[in-house]
């Protein structure tokens, strides 16, 4: 029947059509309508049909697209007066429906109306698919029905308190046409027609309804009734009802005005989660699901999902992981944010949640047109939408142009596109502060200004943003970093801040911050101070366990001890630039050229500086006040290195641009700083610089090398296409990469190939010298450049030996493929005792079993024993902690005051198929336990399907 949909649905409306001109005819007081019905199908694309697989599904967004624009096109051509989305089970069908009803209308230049009515499935109050009365309305309120109602499953009894709730809510007309009652053992309906009047009337007289009518077991005679029960009262009157950004997931979520601050939950989002990520990757999404549900469990009202990574099949990851999510409730019951750069992996997204959810994000960075129709496609998929403040001349990092593009944008959504203003979200940019880059200080106070100023210009508007980013040049100090959440969040949300991307389980309280410690964030946050960024320094130290005054200044006295090289690498490490001078002049004379100090010790300093950067062990105004030490000595040694080149002649000029389509520049901008610390001429193209920009300027200024950067992933796709550009273009010099969410596969695997010349990926800014030095070195460079393209062609060989991941097979196929050992041959050892038996062990014994590296990792010391006694910036507290522990121990041992005792249970056990018997003695006939095992069940050639119990013996074999 499927073949003859269209022909059907055309015969009925031409039917219907015919019989409701005839009937109006006769009473032209009482006109007749026709209503095109698309049902529910009989597929669900919220709800896996195969209990094994959570992810799968036996229906798509876009084959219910395309089935349902096929009837709406026969039912409008057979003269239906309105489409009717009824009985709707699961929400994400519905969503379809409406996607194509509208379609289909553009398509037929036609504008009918719109009713839907919902199925609230059992006594719980929800659909099938899980969503609750609110939650469902939410989800379909793009659609700007006529009317919203409820229809089947239950009868007038059960159904009442979800109509009454409709009513409430819904701005539009509400419908109801229950059921006669629930059906009796036999299918039957046994509620009368009188009965059912009687209770309908009631729900009129209370101001539910505006159309009734009758749904399974319903006959003529029922309709009748309640026709004359209904007869003289008045409709429903639309309430009114609070303007709010009107969210779901299973449940609602409604931002308003007297709403409290939203938390979206940050933790899922490959970009910002080196866990997550990692587990994406790794297909372990059970455990991903893990991380959601410890956001939702810590006080996320929303979660924010990114998949946006440069090895990973984005579009996959994301539908894979909503549909899995579509399958716990605990975690679904919130609205989801779907974040991504990739239009295409924002729709595959929307095409997954049944709820209304926000899109994160679209701008006008590519221009007005592409601006518009990507807000109509999320207007018609039924999402709220975060707005970035960014247009076509890049981002907006002023009061001023924050609120100007915001304004210039609502304008085009409100009067153009017809967004509900409540449905958008601003996103004013949250730039990190005390970056000891002077123009960075007022970051913060631009975004709260700005916040005052949305809240003010353009109604109903929400504002949002990635609270991270403002502490990012403190990384790796969490005490210091949530300080500054909570100061920031504190300022901002009392000037309009709706909502905010955060970790929901590490979100500080303002009053329970140190009276110094927020006086000290407040004075960067507010950029009350001109030495804010140097005061929060300092104290930051103090509390990520640094070192004491006294201890410090101790080990200050020492280190002017030591050889010149060593104190030049400490001086940039610290920032120190009292003796820089006097240390870079003695280890001139110890070189043969002036150059040699900066591609020795200068250079070994920052090459230490960027690792303790990339550990999180330092933070970004450090790297800036270390490119300032050694830009200090480079300045020293300037005019000894002018006595021996042309005059004005520097070490090398380099092209950097931020790529198309990103407009992150932080780490751009300290590879220019680094750079010109060290004798190179920089041309910075700036952010969103077209791959022609880049070569062209390469080739007007005589470009020695080309540095891309970019933080997002689709930076990723336009480096690959710069290095193409290269390529076709005949260049030769070295390109480099780097950037947040660049690596060393990524460069290797898509962009290396694209290029002949030497292509080297740079893990961060101070490791940018050394690169560059090597590269533009008569003697370095071909050796440099072969051991490059031999590393990568190793990182291109392992990413090609990873296989796919293939379907498991079944757990028959798995038994049948156990590991085989031959018992027979085997003599076990006996145990001298059998059952629960104390043990004890000295602390001198216990002492040499003792892992010291997970001891060092509790007190937050990381590194490897015994290596991290040595370590440079956590080795003397290492030592310290190592010797009171150790003392401890002796302590412990000596005086007798710990006796260590333990327990052990030792039994038979036999294997009993994926299962261990446990006995309680030899006779093997009481079984104490049952210990059971996975098999594994991918497919293995060779080699068998193993599980802990195979090894243990069968009882045949004792």
């Amino acid at each position: 029947m499927e073949s003859l949909s269209a022909e059907i649905n055309f015969a009925a409306a031409k039917l219907a059509r015919a019989c409701a001109d005839e009937w109006t005819a006769r009473t032209p007081e009482k006109p007749r309508y026709v209503a095109g019905v698309l049902g529910p199908t009989n597929r669900t694309a919220s709800i896996s049909p195969d209990v094994n697989d959570p992810a799968f599904r036996n229906i798509t967004f876009d084959q219910l697209v395309a089935a349902y624009r096929e009837s709406t096109k026969a039912l409008v051509e057979g003269g239906a007066d309105l489409i009717l989305i009824e009985t709707v089970f699961d929400t994400l069908n519905a969503k379809a429906a409406v996607f194509a009803v509208k379609t289909e209308f553009e398509a037929l230049g036609v504008e009918l109306p719109i009713m839907i009515s919902g199925t609230i499935t059992d006594a719980s109050g929800r659909t099938l698919s899980g969503q609750t009365t609110e939650a469902f309305y939410n989800s379909l309120r793009h659609a700007e029905a006529l009317t919203f109602g409820l229809n089947c499953a239950l009868g007038p009894d059960e159904l009442r308190q979800y109509v009454q709730e409709l009513s409430r809510i819904a701005e539009c007309y509400v419908t109801a046409h229950p059921n006669a009652g629930l059906p009796n053992a036999f299918g039957e309906y046994d509620l009368d027609a009188d009965t059912m009047a009687k209770q309908i009337r009631e729900w009129a007289q209370a101001g539910f309804l505006n159309i009734v009518g009758g749904c399974c077991g319903t006959t003529p005679q029922h309709i009748a009734a309640m026709s004359r029960a209904v007869e003289g009262l008045a409709p429903r009157k639309l309430p009114e009802i609070p303007v709010a950004c009107r969210l779901s997931g299973l449940e609602p979520l409604n931002i308003g005005e007297d709403s409290l601050f939203v938390n979206v939950g940050e933790r899922t989002n490959v970009t910002g989660s080196a866990k997550f990520k990692r587990l994406i990757k790794e297909e372990k999404y059970s455990e991903a699901l893990d991380v959601a549900r410890q956001q939702v469990e810590n006080g996320a009202q929303i979660i924010d999902i990114n998949m946006d990574e440069g090895m990973l099949d984005a579009e996959a990851a994301m539908v894979r992981f909503l549909n899995l999510i579509a399958g716990e409730p605990d975690i679904a019951r919130v609205p989801i944010m779907i974040d991504s750069s990739k239009w295409d992996v924002i729709e595959k997204g929307l095409k997954c949640i049944q709820g209304k959810g926000i899109v994160n994000s679209i701008s006008m960075k590519e221009g007005v047109d592409a601006f518009i129709h990507h807000a109509k496609l999320l207007r018609r998929y039924g999402a709220a939408v975060v707005v970035m403040a960014f247009d076509e001349q890049g981002q907006a990092d002023t009061r001023a142009r924050k609120i100007e593009i915001c304004r210039r944008a609502y304008k085009i959504l409100t009067e153009e596109v017809g967004f509900p203003p409540e449905d958008i979200i601003f996103d004013p940019n949250i730039f990190a502060v005390a970056t000891g880059i002077e123009e960075h200080n007022n970051y913060a106070q631009d975004f709260i200004g700005a916040c005052e100023d949305i809240k003010r210009e353009l109604p109903h508007a929400l504002i949002s943003g990635g609270v991270s980013n403002v502490s990012f040049s403190f990384r790796g100090n969490d005490p210091v970093r949530e300080a500054i959440h909570a100061v920031f969040l504190y300022y901002a949300i009392r000037n309009g801040m709706d909502m905010g991307i955060v970790n929901a389980g590490q979100l500080a309280i303002y009053d329970d911050l140190p009276a110094e410690l927020r006086d000290a964030v407040e004075d960067v946050i507010l950029n009350r101070r001109d030495d804010g960024t140097e005061r929060l320094l300092e104290l930051a130290e103090k509390y990520r366990g640094s070192k004491t005054d006294d201890t410090a200044n101790a080990q200050q006295a020492e280190w002017r001890s030591w050889e010149v090289n060593k104190r030049l690498e400490y001086s940039l490490v610290k920032g120190i630039t009292e003796f820089i001078e006097q240390d870079t002049e003695e280890a001139r004379q110890q070189a043969t050229r002036p150059i040699e100090v900066i591609e020795g010790p200068l250079m070994d300093g920052m090459n230490v500086v960027g690792d303790l950067f990339g550990e999180g062990k330092m933070f970004l105004p450090q790297v800036v006040k270390s490119a300032r030490v050694m830009k200090q000595a480079v300045a020293y040694l300037e005019p000894f290195i002018e006595a021996s080149k042309e005059q004005g002649k520097t070490n090398g000029k380099m092209v950097i641009a931020t790529v198309k389509g990103d407009v992150h520049d932080i780490g751009k901008n300290i590879v220019g700083v680094v750079l010109q610390c060290n004798n190179y001429e920089i041309v910075d193209l700036g952010v969103m610089v077209p791959a022609e920009k880049i070569l062209r300027t390469a080739k007007e200024v005589n470009a020695d090398l080309i540095g891309l950067s970019g933080l997002i992933t689709p930076s990723l796709d336009e480096m690959v296409n710069v290095a193409k550009e290269m390529e076709r273009q005949g260049f030769t010099i070295p390109l480099l990469i780097g950037g947040a969410t660049t690596s060393k596969a990524h460069t290797a695997v898509k962009i290396e190939q694209n290029y002949s010349g030497p292509t080297v990926y740079v893990q961060n800014a101070s490791r940018t010298v050394g690169v560059v030095a090597a590269l533009l070195s008569d003697t370095q460079r071909d050796d440099f450049v072969a051991r490059t393209r031999k590393e990568y062609e190793t990182v291109r060989i392992q990413h090609g030996r990873k296989k796919p991941r293939t379907p498991p097979v079944t757990l028959e196929a798995a038994r049948d493929n156990d590991f085989a050992f031959d018992w027979q041959a085997y003599t076990p050892p006996v145990a001298h005792r059998l059952g629960v038996q104390e043990v004890e062990a000295s602390i001198e014994t216990l002492r040499n079993y003792i892992d010291w590296t997970p001891f060092f990792m509790t007190w937050s010391l990381a590194g490897k024993y015994p290596r991290i006694l040595e370590d440079e910036v956590v080795g003397v507290e290492a030592q310290r902690l190592f010797k009171d522990a150790n003392d401890m121990l002796d302590k412990l041992s000596a005086e007798k005051t710990l006796n260590p005792r333990g327990v052990v249970g030792l039994f038979p056990a036999n294997r009993v198929g994926d299962d261990i018997e446990i006995y309680r003695d030899e006779t093997r006939t009481h079984v104490i336990n049952v210990s059971h095992h996975l098999r594994q069940q991918t497919e293995k050639t060779g080699f068998a399907n193993y599980c802990l119990a195979d090894f243990v013996g069968a009882e045949a074999f004792w």
